[in-house]
């Protein structure tokens, strides 16, 4: 291996590890009182990926390498179930609630389970080091970042099956899909690289669009209820805005906390939470100035999940195998 090939190798483990690396906390104050949170949860492990029921009833938790799959009713928040996948780092919930499609990247696999019955039912061979993924509205095709192979696989969900695998741009972190699906958009985290976000188009799974350079370190990603604007986070403290119609980005990087994450956009598309893991902080955006508006005391967040009526947050916390469960 070529010294250059090492140095790309080990920036793809270090992103791949970065929900294990602790920072102090910020020393700037908080510009907003922190919510009441209910009592955390305590799942074991290193959680990581979080993802929620589409009633909103359960929640399902990734904790990491040679921990379970952990299930959680929402309104006890009672441990319901364990699944041992062997490796379990990112989340996706089918749209009907039956599946759940979890990332192995020691693994090189997704591991499909039936969430009636919580058990292990298959699993589909994807690309080296898979992280993000995200399924389709009409639930048949699963799209998996995989983050050491500069690519992106295509699962038939029908058959569990991967049925292609998109080129994109270095160190593929994040996934979304556009609410009508027509589109994919994946973070690509390596250092630098001239290509910070791909454009999918999902009626012939090609590379349509390549906004350009939106910062450094662009990793988590969310798009608004109305498929009209991406959110973008840059591990180097920004979030970037861009206009899905156009491919350009709104305004100047949205300054936020140290190493952000993850963002989710609210149901009515008002705000936007950003999980600033570096700051033990999430900055909430309102949508309309694009402008930070508060900032909530959260340890160690990483991924964030909201609930369907986008009254409750559920954010894993990497460091301390919790997720707190945070009131709005």
């Amino acid at each position: 291996m070529s010294s250059r090939s090492r140095i790309r190798y080990g920036l793809a483990a270090a992103l791949l590890a970065l929900a294990g690396l602790l920072v102090p906390p910020s020393a700037a104050a908080s510009t907003a009182p922190p919510p009441s949170p209910r009592p955390y949860v305590y799942v074991s492990g290193r959680p990581y990926g979080v993802a929620l029921s589409p009633d909103g009833g359960l929640a399902y938790v990734a904790t990491g390498r040679l921990s379970p799959l952990r299930v959680i009713n929402t309104h006890t928040l009672q441990r319901t179930a364990r699944i041992y996948l062997g490796s379990a780092q990112d989340i996706a919930l089918s749209p009907d609630g039956l599946r759940a499609y979890v990332t192995s990247p020691g693994l090189g696999s997704v591991r499909v389970v039936n969430t009636v019955t919580n058990t292990e039912i298959g699993y589909v061979g994807v690309g080296k080091g898979p992280l993000g993924l995200a399924v389709t509205p009409d639930g048949r095709r699963l799209y998996v970042a995989n983050s050491f192979s500069d690519s992106v696989s295509v699962i038939d969900t029908a058959n569990e099956k991967a049925v292609g695998k998109i080129e994109v741009g270095s160190t593929p972190a994040d996934v979304v899909v556009s609410p009508d699906g027509r589109r994919v958009y994946v973070t690509n985290s390596g250092y630098g690289t001239p290509t910070s976000l791909s454009v999918i188009d999902t009626a012939t799974d090609k590379v349509i669009g390549r906004p350009g350079r939106l910062g450094n370190f662009t990793y988590g990603l969310a798009v608004t209820p109305d498929g009209r604007r991406l959110y973008v986070t840059d591990l180097q403290g920004t979030v970037s805005v861009v206009d899905t119609a156009t491919g350009k980005v709104i305004g100047a990087p949205i300054p936020v906390g140290q190493r952000p994450m993850d963002v989710a956009v609210s149901p009515d598309g008002h705000r936007a939470y950003v999980t600033n893991q570096g700051s033990n902080s999430v900055s909430v955006i309102d949508t309309s100035t694009n402008k930070v508006t508060g900032t909530l005391d959260v340890q160690g967040p990483t991924r964030i999940a909201l609930t369907p009526d986008g009254r409750h947050a559920w954010i894993t916390q990497n460091c301390c195998g919790t997720v707190w469960v945070i009131d709005f």
